[in-house]
Protein backbone atom coordinates (compact mmCIF):
# COMPACT_ATOMS: atom_id res chain seq x y z
CA UNK A 1 0.00 0.00 0.00
CA UNK A 2 2.81 2.40 0.91
CA UNK A 3 4.63 1.62 -2.31
CA UNK A 4 1.53 2.38 -4.38
CA UNK A 5 1.06 5.64 -2.48
CA UNK A 6 4.66 6.74 -3.09
CA UNK A 7 4.39 5.88 -6.77
CA UNK A 8 1.26 8.01 -7.09
CA UNK A 9 3.00 10.95 -5.43
CA UNK A 10 6.02 10.58 -7.71
CA UNK A 11 3.76 10.66 -10.78
CA UNK A 12 1.97 13.71 -9.43
CA UNK A 13 5.23 15.60 -8.97
CA UNK A 14 6.34 14.55 -12.43
CA UNK A 15 3.18 16.00 -13.98
CA UNK A 16 3.79 19.35 -12.33
CA UNK A 17 7.51 19.35 -13.14
CA UNK A 18 6.53 19.17 -16.81
CA UNK A 19 7.83 15.63 -17.32
CA UNK A 20 4.38 14.20 -18.07
CA UNK A 21 1.28 15.61 -19.70
CA UNK A 22 -2.04 14.78 -18.03
CA UNK A 23 -4.62 13.30 -20.40
CA UNK A 24 -7.39 15.59 -19.18
CA UNK A 25 -7.58 18.62 -16.96
CA UNK A 26 -5.87 17.07 -13.97
CA UNK A 27 -6.52 19.79 -12.66
CA UNK A 28 -23.82 33.48 6.66
CA UNK A 29 -25.42 32.33 7.20
CA UNK A 30 -22.71 31.69 9.79
CA UNK A 31 -24.62 32.22 13.02
CA UNK A 32 -23.18 29.25 14.91
CA UNK A 33 -19.55 29.04 13.90
CA UNK A 34 -16.12 28.25 15.36
CA UNK A 35 -12.71 29.92 14.83
CA UNK A 36 -9.35 28.81 16.24
CA UNK A 37 -6.12 30.87 16.03
CA UNK A 38 -2.45 29.87 16.38
CA UNK A 39 0.32 32.47 16.70
CA UNK A 40 3.47 32.00 14.62
CA UNK A 41 5.60 31.01 17.63
CA UNK A 42 2.93 28.54 18.75
CA UNK A 43 3.05 26.61 15.46
CA UNK A 44 5.47 23.84 14.54
CA UNK A 45 6.86 25.57 11.44
CA UNK A 46 6.38 29.27 12.22
CA UNK A 47 3.09 29.58 10.33
CA UNK A 48 0.27 31.73 11.54
CA UNK A 49 -2.75 29.38 11.42
CA UNK A 50 -6.45 30.11 11.72
CA UNK A 51 -9.58 28.08 11.10
CA UNK A 52 -13.29 28.55 10.53
CA UNK A 53 -16.32 26.26 10.49
CA UNK A 54 -19.16 28.15 8.76
CA UNK A 55 -22.25 26.64 10.37
CA UNK A 56 -25.76 27.43 9.18
CA UNK A 57 -28.71 25.14 8.57
CA UNK A 58 -29.98 25.16 5.01
CA UNK A 59 -27.17 27.34 3.66
CA UNK A 60 -25.58 26.37 0.35
CA UNK A 61 -22.06 27.77 0.34
CA UNK A 62 -19.02 27.40 -1.87
CA UNK A 63 -15.47 28.68 -2.34
CA UNK A 64 -15.82 32.37 -3.19
CA UNK A 65 -13.55 34.02 -5.74
CA UNK A 66 -13.00 37.70 -6.49
CA UNK A 67 -10.41 38.37 -9.22
CA UNK A 68 -7.88 41.18 -8.82
CA UNK A 69 -8.88 44.33 -10.63
CA UNK A 70 -8.30 48.00 -11.44
CA UNK A 71 -11.29 50.33 -11.08
CA UNK A 72 -12.15 53.72 -12.52
CA UNK A 73 -13.02 56.78 -10.40
CA UNK A 74 -16.77 56.80 -9.75
CA UNK A 75 -17.14 53.04 -10.11
CA UNK A 76 -19.50 51.70 -7.44
CA UNK A 77 -19.79 48.36 -5.70
CA UNK A 78 -23.23 46.99 -4.83
CA UNK A 79 -23.52 45.46 -1.36
CA UNK A 80 -25.77 42.45 -0.72
CA UNK A 81 -26.28 40.93 2.71
CA UNK A 82 -24.28 37.68 2.88
CA UNK A 83 -26.94 35.74 4.79
CA UNK A 84 -30.02 36.69 2.74
CA UNK A 85 -28.79 38.25 -0.54
CA UNK A 86 -30.82 41.37 0.35
CA UNK A 87 -29.59 44.48 -1.44
CA UNK A 88 -28.29 47.00 1.11
CA UNK A 89 -26.77 49.77 -1.00
CA UNK A 90 -23.55 50.66 -2.78
CA UNK A 91 -20.13 52.12 -1.95
CA UNK A 92 -17.31 53.49 -4.12
CA UNK A 93 -14.98 50.80 -5.42
CA UNK A 94 -11.29 50.94 -4.50
CA UNK A 95 -8.83 51.92 -7.22
CA UNK A 96 -7.20 48.47 -6.97
CA UNK A 97 -8.55 45.23 -5.53
CA UNK A 98 -6.62 42.03 -4.83
CA UNK A 99 -7.30 38.43 -5.77
CA UNK A 100 -9.45 36.65 -3.16
CA UNK A 101 -10.01 32.88 -3.06
CA UNK A 102 -12.18 31.64 -0.24
CA UNK A 103 -11.44 33.71 2.86
CA UNK A 104 -7.84 34.48 1.98
CA UNK A 105 -6.20 36.80 -0.53
CA UNK A 106 -3.05 36.95 -2.63
CA UNK A 107 -1.18 38.60 0.30
CA UNK A 108 -2.09 35.67 2.60
CA UNK A 109 -4.48 37.83 4.64
CA UNK A 110 -7.22 35.58 6.05
CA UNK A 111 -10.47 36.59 7.78
CA UNK A 112 -13.01 34.44 9.64
CA UNK A 113 -15.86 35.21 12.02
CA UNK A 114 -18.38 33.98 14.56
CA UNK A 115 -21.61 35.81 15.43
CA UNK A 116 -22.31 36.48 19.10
CA UNK A 117 -25.35 38.73 18.73
CA UNK A 118 -25.17 40.92 21.83
CA UNK A 119 -27.66 43.61 22.69
CA UNK A 120 -30.33 43.76 19.99
CA UNK A 121 -30.90 47.47 20.49
CA UNK A 122 -27.39 48.22 19.23
CA UNK A 123 -28.04 47.04 15.65
CA UNK A 124 -27.90 49.88 13.11
CA UNK A 125 -30.67 49.10 10.62
CA UNK A 126 -29.58 52.08 8.50
CA UNK A 127 -26.15 50.57 7.84
CA UNK A 128 -25.33 49.22 4.39
CA UNK A 129 -22.42 46.88 5.18
CA UNK A 130 -23.08 43.53 6.82
CA UNK A 131 -20.44 41.30 8.41
CA UNK A 132 -20.07 38.97 5.41
CA UNK A 133 -19.65 41.77 2.88
CA UNK A 134 -17.20 43.44 5.25
CA UNK A 135 -14.98 40.34 5.21
CA UNK A 136 -14.71 40.08 1.43
CA UNK A 137 -14.42 43.82 0.80
CA UNK A 138 -11.58 43.97 3.33
CA UNK A 139 -9.81 41.00 1.74
CA UNK A 140 -9.96 42.73 -1.62
CA UNK A 141 -8.39 45.89 -0.20
CA UNK A 142 -5.78 44.74 2.36
CA UNK A 143 -2.15 43.62 2.26
CA UNK A 144 -1.90 42.93 6.00
CA UNK A 145 -4.05 42.16 9.02
CA UNK A 146 -3.53 45.67 10.37
CA UNK A 147 -4.63 47.18 7.09
CA UNK A 148 -7.71 44.93 7.09
CA UNK A 149 -8.66 46.22 10.55
CA UNK A 150 -8.24 49.79 9.32
CA UNK A 151 -10.32 49.12 6.19
CA UNK A 152 -13.10 47.34 8.09
CA UNK A 153 -13.47 49.92 10.83
CA UNK A 154 -13.34 52.86 8.41
CA UNK A 155 -16.01 51.32 6.18
CA UNK A 156 -18.53 50.67 8.95
CA UNK A 157 -17.92 54.10 10.47
CA UNK A 158 -18.70 55.74 7.15
CA UNK A 159 -21.50 53.49 5.87
CA UNK A 160 -22.88 51.86 9.00
CA UNK A 161 -22.72 48.27 10.24
CA UNK A 162 -25.89 46.34 9.42
CA UNK A 163 -25.24 43.16 11.45
CA UNK A 164 -25.35 41.94 15.03
CA UNK A 165 -22.30 41.54 17.24
CA UNK A 166 -19.43 39.78 15.52
CA UNK A 167 -16.01 38.41 16.46
CA UNK A 168 -13.55 38.46 13.57
CA UNK A 169 -10.32 36.50 13.15
CA UNK A 170 -7.91 38.62 11.08
CA UNK A 171 -4.50 37.16 10.25
CA UNK A 172 -1.50 37.52 7.97
CA UNK A 173 1.85 35.66 7.86
CA UNK A 174 3.21 37.70 10.78
CA UNK A 175 0.28 38.61 13.02
CA UNK A 176 -2.99 37.20 14.32
CA UNK A 177 -5.76 39.46 15.61
CA UNK A 178 -9.19 39.04 17.16
CA UNK A 179 -11.64 41.93 16.68
CA UNK A 180 -15.14 42.37 18.11
CA UNK A 181 -17.63 44.79 16.61
CA UNK A 182 -21.19 45.95 17.22
CA UNK A 183 -23.38 48.75 15.96
CA UNK A 184 -23.73 51.83 18.16
CA UNK A 185 -27.34 52.80 17.54
CA UNK A 186 -28.69 55.66 19.67
CA UNK A 187 -32.48 56.23 19.80
CA UNK A 188 -33.55 59.53 18.31
CA UNK A 189 -35.15 60.60 21.58
CA UNK A 190 -31.81 60.25 23.37
CA UNK A 191 -29.81 61.69 20.50
CA UNK A 192 -31.92 64.86 20.39
CA UNK A 193 -31.30 65.46 24.08
CA UNK A 194 -27.53 65.63 23.55
CA UNK A 195 -25.50 68.72 22.80
CA UNK A 196 -24.46 69.06 19.12
CA UNK A 197 -20.78 68.57 19.97
CA UNK A 198 -21.59 65.31 21.78
CA UNK A 199 -23.76 64.05 18.90
CA UNK A 200 -20.82 64.49 16.51
CA UNK A 201 -18.69 62.20 18.67
CA UNK A 202 -21.21 59.34 18.91
CA UNK A 203 -19.79 57.12 16.16
CA UNK A 204 -21.60 54.31 14.36
CA UNK A 205 -19.82 51.24 15.77
CA UNK A 206 -18.06 50.10 18.94
CA UNK A 207 -15.13 47.78 18.41
CA UNK A 208 -11.93 46.43 19.96
CA UNK A 209 -9.08 44.59 18.17
CA UNK A 210 -6.40 42.70 20.10
CA UNK A 211 -3.27 41.10 18.70
CA UNK A 212 -2.91 37.47 19.77
CA UNK A 213 0.59 37.01 21.28
CA UNK A 214 2.83 35.05 18.92
CA UNK A 215 3.31 32.16 21.36
CA UNK A 216 -0.38 31.76 22.20
CA UNK A 217 -3.50 30.06 20.84
CA UNK A 218 -6.93 31.67 20.85
CA UNK A 219 -10.48 30.89 19.80
CA UNK A 220 -14.05 32.14 19.64
CA UNK A 221 -17.36 30.39 19.01
CA UNK A 222 -20.39 32.73 19.07
CA UNK A 223 -19.69 34.32 22.44
CA UNK A 224 -17.94 37.68 22.80
CA UNK A 225 -14.52 36.93 24.33
CA UNK A 226 -12.91 40.34 24.90
CA UNK A 227 -13.20 41.71 28.43
CA UNK A 228 -10.83 44.45 29.67
CA UNK A 229 -8.39 45.47 26.98
CA UNK A 230 -6.65 48.80 27.54
CA UNK A 231 -2.85 48.42 27.79
CA UNK A 232 -1.07 49.60 30.94
CA UNK A 233 1.25 51.83 28.91
CA UNK A 234 0.70 53.86 25.76
CA UNK A 235 1.87 51.92 22.73
CA UNK A 236 3.88 53.24 19.80
CA UNK A 237 1.90 54.03 16.68
CA UNK A 238 2.16 51.19 14.21
CA UNK A 239 3.25 48.77 16.94
CA UNK A 240 0.01 48.64 18.90
CA UNK A 241 -1.20 45.32 20.26
CA UNK A 242 -4.64 46.75 21.05
CA UNK A 243 -6.82 49.05 18.96
CA UNK A 244 -10.32 50.34 19.78
CA UNK A 245 -12.96 52.81 18.66
CA UNK A 246 -12.93 56.17 20.45
CA UNK A 247 -16.52 55.67 21.61
CA UNK A 248 -16.20 52.11 22.91
CA UNK A 249 -16.54 53.17 26.56
CA UNK A 250 -18.43 56.45 26.19
CA UNK A 251 -21.24 54.74 24.27
CA UNK A 252 -21.76 52.25 27.11
CA UNK A 253 -21.81 55.13 29.62
CA UNK A 254 -24.33 57.03 27.48
CA UNK A 255 -26.63 53.99 27.30
CA UNK A 256 -26.36 53.34 31.03
CA UNK A 257 -24.50 50.05 30.71
CA UNK A 258 -21.26 51.11 32.40
CA UNK A 259 -20.76 53.48 35.32
CA UNK A 260 -17.25 52.55 36.44
CA UNK A 261 -14.88 55.25 37.60
CA UNK A 262 -12.05 54.27 35.24
CA UNK A 263 -12.22 53.55 31.50
CA UNK A 264 -9.40 51.05 32.02
CA UNK A 265 -11.76 48.79 34.00
CA UNK A 266 -14.32 48.63 31.18
CA UNK A 267 -15.14 45.11 29.94
CA UNK A 268 -16.38 44.87 26.35
CA UNK A 269 -18.44 41.72 26.72
CA UNK A 270 -19.79 42.60 30.17
CA UNK A 271 -21.35 45.75 28.67
CA UNK A 272 -22.39 44.53 25.25
CA UNK A 273 -22.72 40.72 25.28
CA UNK A 274 -22.57 39.29 28.80
CA UNK A 275 -21.93 35.53 28.79
CA UNK A 276 -25.01 33.57 29.92
CA UNK A 277 -25.55 29.80 30.07
CA UNK A 278 -25.76 29.48 26.29
CA UNK A 279 -22.74 31.70 25.77
CA UNK A 280 -20.67 29.49 28.03
CA UNK A 281 -21.95 25.91 27.58
CA UNK A 282 -23.03 26.08 23.95
CA UNK A 283 -20.30 28.46 22.74
CA UNK A 284 -17.26 28.94 25.00
CA UNK A 285 -17.17 25.20 25.74
CA UNK A 286 -15.88 24.65 22.20
CA UNK A 287 -13.00 27.04 22.84
CA UNK A 288 -12.35 25.40 26.21
CA UNK A 289 -12.01 22.02 24.50
CA UNK A 290 -9.57 23.45 21.92
CA UNK A 291 -7.47 24.86 24.76
CA UNK A 292 -7.80 21.61 26.72
CA UNK A 293 -6.48 19.55 23.80
CA UNK A 294 -3.26 21.55 23.57
CA UNK A 295 -2.71 23.40 26.88
CA UNK A 296 -2.23 22.35 30.49
CA UNK A 297 -4.45 23.27 33.43
CA UNK A 298 -7.72 23.73 31.56
CA UNK A 299 -9.74 21.62 34.02
CA UNK A 300 -9.58 24.74 36.16
CA UNK A 301 -12.06 26.35 33.74
CA UNK A 302 -14.46 23.41 33.48
CA UNK A 303 -17.02 25.19 35.71
CA UNK A 304 -16.95 28.12 33.28
CA UNK A 305 -17.56 25.84 30.31
CA UNK A 306 -20.36 24.02 32.16
CA UNK A 307 -22.19 27.34 32.32
CA UNK A 308 -24.09 26.71 35.56
CA UNK A 309 -22.02 28.46 38.25
CA UNK A 310 -22.48 32.24 37.91
CA UNK A 311 -19.31 32.82 39.94
CA UNK A 312 -17.08 30.48 37.92
CA UNK A 313 -13.64 31.81 37.00
CA UNK A 314 -13.76 33.17 33.43
CA UNK A 315 -11.67 31.42 30.81
CA UNK A 316 -8.69 33.42 29.45
CA UNK A 317 -8.80 34.92 25.96
CA UNK A 318 -5.68 32.99 24.96
CA UNK A 319 -3.38 30.33 26.43
CA UNK A 320 0.10 29.01 25.77
CA UNK A 321 0.06 25.52 24.22
CA UNK A 322 2.07 22.63 25.65
CA UNK A 323 3.29 21.73 22.15
CA UNK A 324 3.83 23.47 18.84
CA UNK A 325 0.76 22.97 16.68
CA UNK A 326 0.61 21.79 13.07
CA UNK A 327 -2.08 22.32 10.45
CA UNK A 328 -3.13 18.72 11.13
CA UNK A 329 -3.56 19.51 14.82
CA UNK A 330 -5.92 22.35 13.99
CA UNK A 331 -7.83 20.17 11.52
CA UNK A 332 -8.24 17.58 14.29
CA UNK A 333 -9.58 20.28 16.63
CA UNK A 334 -12.16 21.29 14.01
CA UNK A 335 -13.37 17.66 14.03
CA UNK A 336 -13.80 17.53 17.80
CA UNK A 337 -16.84 16.10 19.61
CA UNK A 338 -15.74 16.85 23.19
CA UNK A 339 -13.89 13.54 23.30
CA UNK A 340 -12.69 12.68 26.80
CA UNK A 341 -14.66 15.41 28.58
CA UNK A 342 -17.90 15.47 30.60
CA UNK A 343 -19.57 16.85 27.45
CA UNK A 344 -18.43 13.93 25.25
CA UNK A 345 -21.05 12.98 22.64
CA UNK A 346 -18.82 10.44 20.89
CA UNK A 347 -18.74 7.64 23.47
CA UNK A 348 -22.01 6.29 24.85
CA UNK A 349 -20.07 4.04 27.23
CA UNK A 350 -19.19 7.16 29.25
CA UNK A 351 -22.89 7.70 30.01
CA UNK A 352 -25.15 4.78 29.19
CA UNK A 353 -28.20 6.92 29.86
CA UNK A 354 -27.32 9.32 27.02
CA UNK A 355 -29.02 7.73 24.04
CA UNK A 356 -28.88 10.89 21.90
CA UNK A 357 -26.47 9.33 19.40
CA UNK A 358 -28.85 6.53 18.49
CA UNK A 359 -28.14 2.85 17.87
CA UNK A 360 -25.02 3.55 15.83
CA UNK A 361 -23.69 6.11 18.29
CA UNK A 362 -23.21 9.14 16.11
CA UNK A 363 -21.24 11.93 17.86
CA UNK A 364 -23.88 14.46 16.77
CA UNK A 365 -27.21 15.54 18.19
CA UNK A 366 -30.44 16.25 16.40
CA UNK A 367 -31.32 19.93 16.40
CA UNK A 368 -32.63 22.31 17.58
CA UNK A 369 -30.24 22.82 20.48
CA UNK A 370 -33.07 23.47 22.92
CA UNK A 371 -36.25 21.49 23.48
CA UNK A 372 -38.90 21.16 26.18
CA UNK A 373 -40.04 18.11 28.12
CA UNK A 374 -42.85 18.42 30.68
CA UNK A 375 -42.33 22.16 30.83
CA UNK A 376 -38.57 21.89 31.45
CA UNK A 377 -36.20 23.54 28.98
CA UNK A 378 -33.50 21.06 27.94
CA UNK A 379 -30.48 21.28 25.64
CA UNK A 380 -28.13 19.24 23.49
CA UNK A 381 -24.35 19.55 23.66
CA UNK A 382 -22.88 21.55 20.79
CA UNK A 383 -19.40 20.31 19.77
CA UNK A 384 -17.10 21.99 17.24
CA UNK A 385 -17.80 19.40 14.55
CA UNK A 386 -21.47 19.64 13.62
CA UNK A 387 -23.69 18.54 10.77
CA UNK A 388 -24.72 22.07 9.76
CA UNK A 389 -21.24 23.16 8.64
CA UNK A 390 -21.49 24.44 5.06
CA UNK A 391 -17.75 24.79 4.58
CA UNK A 392 -14.63 24.69 6.71
CA UNK A 393 -11.08 25.94 6.33
CA UNK A 394 -7.70 25.87 8.03
CA UNK A 395 -5.52 28.68 6.67
CA UNK A 396 -1.73 28.36 6.76
CA UNK A 397 0.20 31.63 6.32
CA UNK A 398 4.02 31.50 6.00
CA UNK A 399 6.21 34.60 5.97
CA UNK A 400 9.42 32.93 4.74
CA UNK A 401 8.01 31.79 1.40
CA UNK A 402 7.03 33.84 -1.65
CA UNK A 403 3.51 35.01 -0.92
CA UNK A 404 1.93 33.03 -3.77
CA UNK A 405 3.27 29.84 -2.14
CA UNK A 406 3.12 30.83 1.52
CA UNK A 407 -0.67 30.95 1.75
CA UNK A 408 -2.16 27.45 1.70
CA UNK A 409 -5.88 27.51 2.43
CA UNK A 410 -7.09 24.01 3.37
CA UNK A 411 -10.77 23.80 2.38
CA UNK A 412 -13.69 21.40 2.76
CA UNK A 413 -17.31 21.85 1.72
CA UNK A 414 -19.14 20.14 4.62
CA UNK A 415 -18.71 19.06 8.24
CA UNK A 416 -14.90 18.86 8.79
CA UNK A 417 -15.18 15.38 10.27
CA UNK A 418 -16.75 14.20 7.04
CA UNK A 419 -14.45 15.79 4.43
CA UNK A 420 -10.86 15.78 3.28
CA UNK A 421 -9.37 19.28 3.43
CA UNK A 422 -7.88 20.01 0.01
CA UNK A 423 -5.08 22.57 -0.57
CA UNK A 424 -6.09 25.88 -2.19
CA UNK A 425 -3.21 28.29 -2.80
CA UNK A 426 -3.90 31.93 -2.03
CA UNK A 427 -2.82 33.05 -5.51
CA UNK A 428 -5.30 30.76 -7.31
CA UNK A 429 -7.05 32.74 -10.03
CA UNK A 430 -9.97 30.36 -10.47
CA UNK A 431 -12.12 28.12 -8.32
CA UNK A 432 -12.01 24.37 -8.79
CA UNK A 433 -15.24 23.50 -10.63
CA UNK A 434 -16.53 21.39 -7.75
CA UNK A 435 -16.17 24.33 -5.34
CA UNK A 436 -17.61 26.96 -7.70
CA UNK A 437 -21.34 26.58 -7.12
CA UNK A 438 -22.00 26.11 -10.85
CA UNK A 439 -25.18 24.21 -11.62
CA UNK A 440 -26.26 23.91 -8.00
CA UNK A 441 -27.84 25.88 -5.19
CA UNK A 442 -29.51 25.22 -1.86
CA UNK A 443 -32.34 23.26 -3.50
CA UNK A 444 -30.58 21.95 -6.62
CA UNK A 445 -28.40 18.84 -6.24
CA UNK A 446 -25.45 18.26 -8.57
CA UNK A 447 -23.07 15.31 -8.80
CA UNK A 448 -20.39 17.79 -9.89
CA UNK A 449 -20.71 19.97 -6.79
CA UNK A 450 -18.60 19.25 -3.70
CA UNK A 451 -21.17 20.62 -1.24
CA UNK A 452 -23.82 18.21 -2.45
CA UNK A 453 -21.62 15.17 -3.01
CA UNK A 454 -20.00 15.54 0.40
CA UNK A 455 -23.41 16.05 2.01
CA UNK A 456 -24.72 12.99 0.17
CA UNK A 457 -21.99 10.89 1.75
CA UNK A 458 -22.17 12.41 5.23
CA UNK A 459 -25.93 12.03 5.40
CA UNK A 460 -25.55 8.33 4.67
CA UNK A 461 -23.00 8.06 7.47
CA UNK A 462 -24.67 10.10 10.22
CA UNK A 463 -27.52 7.74 11.15
CA UNK A 464 -25.28 4.63 10.98
CA UNK A 465 -22.12 6.30 12.16
CA UNK A 466 -20.24 3.51 13.95
CA UNK A 467 -20.86 1.15 11.00
CA UNK A 468 -20.04 3.49 8.08
CA UNK A 469 -17.65 6.12 9.44
CA UNK A 470 -14.54 3.85 9.51
CA UNK A 471 -14.78 3.52 5.72
CA UNK A 472 -15.14 7.28 5.26
CA UNK A 473 -12.28 8.01 7.66
CA UNK A 474 -9.93 5.68 5.79
CA UNK A 475 -10.54 7.55 2.52
CA UNK A 476 -10.43 10.96 4.18
CA UNK A 477 -7.16 10.32 5.98
CA UNK A 478 -5.54 8.70 2.95
CA UNK A 479 -6.32 11.74 0.78
CA UNK A 480 -5.06 14.20 3.36
CA UNK A 481 -1.88 12.19 3.92
CA UNK A 482 -1.18 12.39 0.18
CA UNK A 483 -1.74 16.17 0.14
CA UNK A 484 0.70 16.79 2.99
CA UNK A 485 3.25 14.36 1.56
CA UNK A 486 3.09 16.15 -1.79
CA UNK A 487 3.10 19.70 -0.43
CA UNK A 488 6.85 20.13 -0.01
CA UNK A 489 7.68 18.87 -3.50
CA UNK A 490 4.99 20.97 -5.16
CA UNK A 491 6.19 24.09 -3.36
CA UNK A 492 9.80 23.41 -4.32
CA UNK A 493 8.76 23.24 -7.96
CA UNK A 494 6.69 26.42 -7.56
CA UNK A 495 9.76 28.26 -6.28
CA UNK A 496 11.59 27.54 -9.55
CA UNK A 497 8.90 29.50 -11.42
CA UNK A 498 8.19 33.23 -11.48
CA UNK A 499 5.22 35.56 -11.76
CA UNK A 500 2.28 34.41 -13.85
CA UNK A 501 3.87 30.99 -14.47
CA UNK A 502 4.00 30.31 -10.72
CA UNK A 503 0.41 31.48 -10.24
CA UNK A 504 -0.80 29.30 -13.12
CA UNK A 505 1.08 26.28 -11.75
CA UNK A 506 -0.44 26.58 -8.27
CA UNK A 507 -3.90 27.33 -9.66
CA UNK A 508 -3.79 24.12 -11.72
CA UNK A 509 -2.53 22.14 -8.74
CA UNK A 510 -5.35 23.54 -6.57
CA UNK A 511 -7.95 22.56 -9.17
CA UNK A 512 -6.44 19.15 -9.78
CA UNK A 513 -6.55 18.11 -6.13
CA UNK A 514 -10.14 19.29 -5.73
CA UNK A 515 -11.15 17.46 -8.93
CA UNK A 516 -9.50 14.27 -7.70
CA UNK A 517 -11.19 14.61 -4.32
CA UNK A 518 -14.71 14.81 -5.70
CA UNK A 519 -14.08 11.83 -8.01
CA UNK A 520 -12.90 9.83 -5.01
CA UNK A 521 -15.89 11.00 -2.95
CA UNK A 522 -18.35 9.85 -5.61
CA UNK A 523 -16.63 6.46 -5.53
CA UNK A 524 -16.94 6.46 -1.75
CA UNK A 525 -20.67 7.16 -1.99
CA UNK A 526 -21.38 4.16 -4.20
CA UNK A 527 -19.01 2.00 -2.16
CA UNK A 528 -20.94 2.79 1.03
CA UNK A 529 -24.28 1.99 -0.63
CA UNK A 530 -23.07 -1.37 -1.89
CA UNK A 531 -21.09 -2.38 1.18
CA UNK A 532 -23.64 -1.43 3.84
CA UNK A 533 -26.86 -2.26 2.01
CA UNK A 534 -29.79 -3.36 4.22
CA UNK A 535 -27.84 -2.84 7.45
CA UNK A 536 -25.51 -5.72 6.58
CA UNK A 537 -21.90 -5.45 5.40
CA UNK A 538 -20.25 -6.89 2.31
CA UNK A 539 -16.70 -8.12 2.98
CA UNK A 540 -13.74 -6.52 1.22
CA UNK A 541 -10.11 -7.56 0.76
CA UNK A 542 -7.04 -5.70 2.00
CA UNK A 543 -7.20 -3.37 -1.05
CA UNK A 544 -10.83 -2.45 -0.44
CA UNK A 545 -12.21 -4.54 -3.31
CA UNK A 546 -15.41 -6.50 -2.75
CA UNK A 547 -14.85 -10.21 -2.31
CA UNK A 548 -16.57 -12.81 -4.49
CA UNK A 549 -17.50 -16.35 -3.61
CA UNK A 550 -16.39 -19.58 -5.23
CA UNK A 551 -18.87 -19.32 -8.08
CA UNK A 552 -18.47 -15.62 -8.87
CA UNK A 553 -21.26 -14.08 -6.82
CA UNK A 554 -20.62 -11.56 -4.09
CA UNK A 555 -19.29 -13.12 -0.91
CA UNK A 556 -21.77 -13.83 1.88
CA UNK A 557 -22.61 -10.64 3.74
CA UNK A 558 -21.62 -10.09 7.34
CA UNK A 559 -24.25 -9.08 9.91
CA UNK A 560 -22.44 -7.25 12.69
CA UNK A 561 -25.67 -6.11 14.32
CA UNK A 562 -25.93 -3.35 16.88
CA UNK A 563 -22.88 -2.20 18.84
CA UNK A 564 -22.40 -4.32 21.97
CA UNK A 565 -22.94 -1.43 24.35
CA UNK A 566 -26.35 -0.76 22.78
CA UNK A 567 -27.30 -4.46 22.82
CA UNK A 568 -26.42 -4.67 26.48
CA UNK A 569 -28.41 -1.56 27.35
CA UNK A 570 -31.36 -2.81 25.32
CA UNK A 571 -31.54 -5.98 27.41
CA UNK A 572 -31.03 -4.05 30.64
CA UNK A 573 -34.03 -1.86 29.81
CA UNK A 574 -36.35 -4.58 28.49
CA UNK A 575 -35.68 -7.17 31.19
CA UNK A 576 -36.75 -10.70 30.17
CA UNK A 577 -38.79 -9.57 27.18
CA UNK A 578 -36.07 -10.32 24.60
CA UNK A 579 -34.26 -13.16 26.42
CA UNK A 580 -34.78 -16.51 24.75
CA UNK A 581 -36.02 -19.14 27.21
CA UNK A 582 -33.95 -22.25 27.87
CA UNK A 583 -35.13 -25.33 25.97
Amino acid sequence: MKRLFLTSVTLLLAVFAGELTPQSTPLSSASACTNFIVGKNASADGSVICSYNADSYGAFMYLYHYPAGKHQPGEMRKVYEWDTNKYLGEIPEAAETYNVIGNTNEWQVTIGETTFGGREEMVDTTGIIDYGSLIYIALQRSKSAREAISVMTALVEQYGYYSEGETFTICDPNEAWIMEMMGAYVPDSLKQSLKPAVRKQLGRTVWVAMRVPDDMICGHANQSRITTFMPAKKEKKGQETVLWSKNVVSYARLMGWYDGRRDEDFSYNAAYAKPDFSGRRICDARVWQFFRRYADGMDRYLPWAEGKDPDAEPMPLWVKPNKLLTVQDVQAAMRDHFEGTPFDVSDQSRDKNDIGGGIWQMPYRVTPLYFEIDGKKCFNERPTSTQQTSWTFVSQMRSWLPREIGGCFWFGNDDPNMVAYTPVYCCATQQPDCYSGKGADDITFSMDNAFWVENWVSNMVYPRYSALFPDLKQVRDSLEASYFFTQKGIEQIAQTKEGAERVDFLTKYTCMQADNMIKRWRQLATFLIVRHNDMARRPVDEKGNFKRGKYGLGATVERPGMPESFRRELINRTGNKLIKPAE
